[in-house]
């Protein structure tokens, strides 16, 4: 058993974390992972209303008791969600630990915490974790330049930011963008982290609710298999490498292109569609550089007893060699 701030703040047995993935973040997959002792979130804008997101959070508590959250993520948008809404089924819910991403989540901050409800804020840079942690957030996901999804516009790879971040935030962190191992745990707790957050790597387990086939791609992808987009536009996101995202990356290269350039490619329905019909270059869809290092496609409880009983072996063991009889006279 590894126990870290993190996991004796939320509860949890293991210090993994599966973070909220739009169209993935369904109640099947967080059940399984909230049952193999890791923190699953499910995803409230993928589903369409708030009274959705209720039913939702009610089926996921009908598959485990195990503690589970609810990620909202605050992005700007011309006709934003209804984000009071979502936050009042959250609560109404009972449920007691959010993740929020995106956009100034203040008030978001001050609602949940006036219910006894956990925040963990998900951020790419440092100058944002402690803005926070001011905010009063309970933990941070820090999230580097490896991550699907947004990875923000400094490019600052995990292995300098989580050790930057750790400097200087107090409360309890979790590694976020390239984990999917033991080796990332160990890792994530070198350099100063609580946990691990992992998103590529949840998806392609048995219980993730995408086609076969995209999770057969990313066990076929290699770590060069991503590409980032909305560079241009100063809105990055690394998706999974076809041929749509190709001809985004293709067009923002000639300069001067307009969100209106490739909206048609990049719609979020298109990307669904991916995931329900399993053809991974109909649209866009997340992936991150951890493709390179999924091989199989396991139960939740597997992987989740794989990387906690490897990363403590890997303790016990190689590390602990490397120090010769130093570990062995201080374990006595």
């Amino acid at each position: 058993m590894i126990k870290t701030r993190f996991t004796e703040l939320f509860g949890v047995e293991a210090p993994i974390v599966q973070g909220g993935m739009q169209w993935v973040g369904r109640a099947d997959l967080v059940a399984a992972v909230a049952n193999a002792g890791a923190l699953g979130f499910i995803t409230a804008l993928t589903q369409p209303t708030p009274e959705d997101l209720s039913k939702e959070i009610a089926r996921c508590k009908e598959m485990t008791d195990k503690p589970f959250g609810v990620n909202l993520t605050i992005l700007p948008a011309l006709k934003p969600p209804p984000y009071a809404e979502y936050r009042q089924a959250i609560i109404e819910a009972g449920v007691k630990i959010v993740e929020t991403a995106g956009y100034k989540p203040q008030e978001h901050v001050d609602h949940f915490k006036e219910h006894g409800i956990k925040v963990i804020h998900k951020c790419t840079a440092v100058r944002h974790a402690l803005s926070a942690e001011r905010m009063g957030v309970d933990a941070i996901s820090i999230d580097g330049f490896e991550c699907a999804g947004h990875p923000g516009e400094d490019d600052i790879p995990g292995l300098i930011l989580i050790p930057a971040a750790a400097d200087k935030v107090k409360i309890p962190m979790i590694a976020s963008g390239g984990f999917g191992d033991a080796r990332g745990l160990v890792a994530a707790l070198a350099l100063g982290a609580e946990g691990i957050n992992m998103g590529t790597r949840f998806m392609c387990t048995k219980e993730s609710p995408i086609h076969q086939k995209v999770k057969e791609q990313i066990v076929a992808n290699d770590e060069r298999a991503t590409d980032l987009i909305f560079r241009t536009l100063h809105n990055t996101a690394r998706v999974a490498k076809n041929a749509v995202s190709q001809e985004v990356v293709a067009i923002e290269k000639k300069g001067g292109a307009k969100i209106e350039d490739i909206a048609h490619l990049v719609s979020g329905q298109r990307g669904k569609v991916v995931y329900e019909e399993g053809d991974p270059d109909y649209g866009i869809w997340s992936a991150g550089m951890i493709q390179g290092l999924i091989h199989d496609i396991p139960s939740c409880q597997e992987l989740v007893s794989r990387i906690v009983s490897e990363a403590e072996e890997l303790m016990a063991s190689r590390l602990s060699r490397m120090l010769g009889g130093k570990a062995a006279a201080a374990a006595e």
